[in-house]
């Protein structure tokens, strides 16, 4: 271990902790707890936004994509685009009618309790597994700079972001965001200008090489309705349409990402937030895809093996070819994307556990004397999802590459979740028993579909969605219920 990165990484660890739990004393309220009290300006939501759907996850595994592939991601990238558009113009007008703490809430009010809760506990199953691949992404990078075992390195990690999501709640998480954000762009950048230096010829050398490879290819317009396309994961219209879908999916359903687009001061803000955040994702995608090609060329030069994980790839160059405190400062920058997205995973599980089943099963309501109790309790769920965290993400070692593993995990219940609200936006006919019943369905089909097919898993939330939009609007002919509106 060298000690001059050691400080700087131990260094680091010690300010954002401290940095976000001095915001504990702004938490009087459940609304200050989960949503910032709505003061958070615009474009700290929307960097607030990159850093919650940027994970480990990225930084190591986006570099492998490259490195074993091409730059094909980049159409999923585009469909990100097109998701946010559909966000922005069809569900944030939903989201500001009245108040709002949680995405299931609107689910409530269109269809009844049940579906709400129905909706809510998937996303829970959902966050959990996903962020169990993120945790144990964390311990590759931690285990390899400490030499510990994965569970010591998971467990500093967690412990250290559950610390400070504790006691400062969703401003701690919005505010911690925007530094690592800045933190994990920077490193990210200094990484890569130093590993353009170990390759002769620097960037005009890794791109002649890399082209000659084929790896400069980004679009892929196969169209043919055969089972070997829909088992192409990076094709131009997997990619679009799926990537589409897993975003309006995740940024519109889920409250991981929602609770940011509710935090914000109104929906114009909002609205302006979530797609000022896809010209950094956008960015941020392009910058670690470079890196994974330069790290080809890197290997192909120095004729060095491949590693046996692909996802090793960075972290290994950063930790044996980066000269000290620079590995430090990247090693600091990888771990600044893993805390800040698992922070956000924590405040909104606990969110979720609080306003969709803590209070409507008690009968309490928010902003009434009991909400002293109310934030208490709000603290206590975050712990026990914190050791939920640390359970799971010791038993995802063995779920494959982790980008993909995690993107798969959440494509097969996102389906679910996207169509139920299509169900309520885009038609009036479908009561609360419906849309159970589309939901129900899709969730099995996927199951199904991730179980027994080789499709690839851009296509899942598009095929989830369909199937339950269809199937809830199919049984709304069938069942003579009165609608929840």
């Amino acid at each position: 271990m060298r000690l001059l990165d050691l400080g700087i990484i131990l260094a680091y660890l010690a300010a954002i902790t401290w940095f976000g739990a001095s915001f504990r004393r702004r938490q009087r309220s459940l609304k200050d707890y989960f949503l910032g009290g709505r003061t958070a300006p615009w474009w700290a939501i929307a960097l607030s936004i990159v850093s919650a759907e940027t994970s480990t996850l990225t930084i190591i595994g986006t570099p492998a994509l490259s490195f074993a592939g091409n730059l094909g991601f980049l159409q999923v990238v585009l469909g990100y685009l097109l998701g946010r558009l559909l966000i922005a113009w069809l569900l944030l007008p939903h989201y500001f009618r009245g108040e709002i703490f949680t995405a299931y809430e609107l689910i409530g009010r269109r269809f009844g309790e049940r579906l709400r809760r129905l909706a809510a506990a998937v996303f829970l199953l959902l966050r959990a597994l996903a962020e169990g691949v993120r945790v144990f992404a964390i311990s590759l990078v931690v285990s390899i700079v400490l030499e510990t075992g994965e569970f010591a390195s998971i467990l500093l990690i967690v412990g250290l972001t559950l610390f400070y999501t504790f006691e400062g709640g969703m401003t701690a998480v919005i505010w911690t965001d925007v530094v690592q954000m800045f933190i994990y762009i920077a490193g990210g950048l200094l990484s890569f200008w130093l590993l353009l230096g170990h390759v002769p010829g620097g960037l005009s050398e890794v791109l002649k090489t890399a082209g000659a490879a084929g790896k400069l290819q980004i679009f892929n317009f196969t169209l043919a309705l055969t089972p070997e396309f829909f088992r192409q994961t990076y094709t131009f219209w997997a990619g679009l349409v799926g990537g589409c879908f897993l975003t309006t999916a995740s940024h519109g359903t889920e409250q991981l990402l929602v609770q940011r687009l509710l935090a914000a001061r109104n929906q114009k803000e909002s609205r302006l937030a979530l797609l000022a955040s896809w010209v950094v994702i956008a960015f941020q995608f392009t910058l670690f895809l470079l890196i994974g090609l330069a790290l080809y060329v890197f290997h192909m030069r120095m004729k060095l093996p491949p590693p046996a994980v692909a996802d090793r790839i960075y972290p290994e160059f950063v930790w044996q070819y980066l000269p000290p405190p620079v590995s430090g400062l990247v090693v600091a920058a990888i771990l600044a994307a893993a805390m800040s997205n698992l922070s956000a995973a924590l405040n909104a599980l606990a969110s979720t556990s609080i306003i969709d089943f803590y209070l409507p099963l008690t009968g309490a309501r928010r902003n009434s004397q009991g909400e002293a109790h109310q934030l208490k309790m709000a603290r206590t769920v975050t712990i026990l999802w914190g050791g939920v965290l640390l359970v799971i993400g010791y038993l995802a070692r063995q779920w494959g590459p982790v980008l993909e593993a995690g993107l798969s995990i959440a494509s097969v219940i996102y389906g679910g979740l996207l169509g139920v609200f299509l169900l309520g936006v885009l038609t009036r006919r479908v009561g609360e028993r419906a849309a159970i019943a589309g939901m129900v369905a899709g969730l099995a089909v996927m199951a199904l579909v991730r179980a027994s097919t080789a499709v690839a898993w851009t296509w899942y939330v598009v095929i989830g969605s369909s199937v339950t939009f269809c199937t809830g609007l199919a049984a709304s002919f069938l069942l003579a219920e009165r609608k929840h509106v």
